[in-house]
């Protein structure tokens, strides 16, 4: 096995120590792919809903330095934006390497001047609107815990990512899930996480969480609205195939699965 990885072709993590899982994945330089497959020419043909987030980054950065293609910046760029839940400085982001000074401000001008054009507010409805918030994590090679904080009109204040797993598990816990929507003064919460493995069936974990988060919500007087799993093919609603503990949520096509919160609660039989 070789000592030495040359990052600027090719990049490989582990993602989970503790079970004895590897994952590997190739991060190539764009200078090496055939020019049509380039990020920068794909937004060009199909739009920069076309791009991973990663992609879309690298679009941002244009270049890396020595040692480190624009690719590997951007999946540290990534990391560091998945963490946090506030703009990092331009400090913080010039810890990046190969993310001097002067990109590290024109990150941080495009991260503000984006929360300040178009924070917020969006309408949920359906767990096909939650899927359009979210999707873009599905390409994340460890699970994302994500809360999405509501108003009464069921329009998101925030999303933001809780915590951030393992590859194929996260650990979360309900005075996680809640801080932030609490200080938001939210009226609901919707949850997701993404599988890696591409599988959208949910653990035993899965149904446990939903359980906890369900009666904290009650005793906190907050609508918990629906836990969605998701990948890059398509999502999994517990509200929509009538999961949620104590609601008759059987789904109606056509119909708004999220119930206001003067609206009658059915009790299931």
């Amino acid at each position: 096995m070789k000592d030495f990885i040359d990052e600027e072709e090719f990049a490989r993590f582990i993602l989970d120590e503790d079970d004895d899982e590897f994952l590997e994945y190739q991060i190539e330089n764009p200078r090496a792919m055939p020019q049509e497959e380039r990020p920068r020419e794909r937004l060009i043909a199909g739009g920069p809903e076309s791009l991973s987030d990663q992609e879309l980054l690298m679009v941002l950065l244009n270049s890396g330095v020595k040692g480190r293609n624009v690719a590997l910046v951007a999946r540290d760029l990534i990391e560091m934006l998945d963490r946090g839940s506030a703009i990092p400085s331009v400090k913080e982001l010039s810890r990046i390497g190969g993310l001097g000074e002067s990109k590290a401000c024109a990150v941080a001008a495009m991260l503000e001047f984006g929360r300040r054009k178009w924070r917020g507010g969006s309408r949920i409805k359906t767990p096909g609107d939650v899927y359009d918030l979210v999707r873009h994590y599905a390409d994340r090679r460890q699970e994302r815990f994500i809360c999405i904080s509501m108003n009464g009109a069921h329009e998101s204040i925030a999303v933001r990512i809780v915590t951030i797993g393992l590859v194929n598990k996260t650990i979360v816990h309900p005075r996680e899930v809640f801080a932030d929507p609490l200080s938001d003064r939210a009226s609901a919460v919707i949850v997701a996480h993404n599988h890696p493995s591409g599988s959208m069936s949910p653990s035993s974990e899965d149904h446990d969480i939903t359980r906890q988060l369900c009666s904290a919500a009650e005793i906190l007087g907050i609508s918990f609205l629906d836990h969605v799993i998701f990948s890059e093919s398509g999502f999994f609603s517990f509200r929509q195939q009538g999961l949620l503990e104590g609601r008759k949520t059987a789904w109606q096509p056509g119909a708004s699965p999220y119930p206001f919160q003067n609206a009658p609660v059915e009790k299931s039989k």
